[in-house]
């Protein structure tokens, strides 16, 4: 196994368990709460979080397999986004934070097994308007980050909820 292939793996277990572990301390009327500018609930953005894994790693995997990514835009992102949040506007936080589990164990299995050589791989990226980049980048900007960046915008959302309150 690669040092950079732990590491990447090892960060993306990291923000999934802070993730969880955030996830798992809301009460269902948080559970329940939309996020400003966006409306999904908080629920559905951790299902979300989970249920992209595989995709992330899919779209990490064929960069490293030297296949340009083509057709795969904002737009798509969007509605593949809108989509999801209909469907899993009512999802449980068990089910939510089980998906989390098993899909980031998995996504984390899949990136150990990358070797150096894969992750410096750059193709043309369509969702990059084809700018050339590495899976080490790919793999950076979506799968490693995501928890990350959902639970500081979940944290804001219920801060700013939270302050609203006290100052009402």
């Amino acid at each position: 196994m690669s040092k950079r292939s732990y590491e990447l793996a090892r960060r993306l277990e990291l923000g999934a368990l802070a993730l969880e572990a955030f996830a798992s301390s809301l009460t269902e009327f948080e559970w329940q709460c939309r996020l400003p500018h966006e409306g999904r609930k908080i629920g559905t953005v951790v299902h979300h979080v989970a249920s992209v894994y595989p995709l992330e790693i899919e779209l990490a995997q064929t960069v490293a397999n030297g296949q340009p990514v083509e057709g795969l835009t904002m737009d798509v992102i969007d509605k593949m986004n809108a989509d999801h949040a209909k469907k899993f506007d009512s999802v449980t936080k068990e089910e939510a934070i089980q998906l989390l589990k098993e899909n980031s164990t998995a996504a984390a299995t899949a990136i150990r097994a990358l070797t150096d050589a894969e992750l410096d791989q750059a193709v043309a990226v369509s969702l990059y308007a084809n700018a050339i980049l590495t899976c080490q980048f790919v793999l950076e900007d979506h799968a490693v980050r995501h928890s990350f960046h959902h639970l500081g915008r979940i944290r804001a959302a219920l801060q700013e909820r939270t302050l609203a309150k006290l100052t009402a």
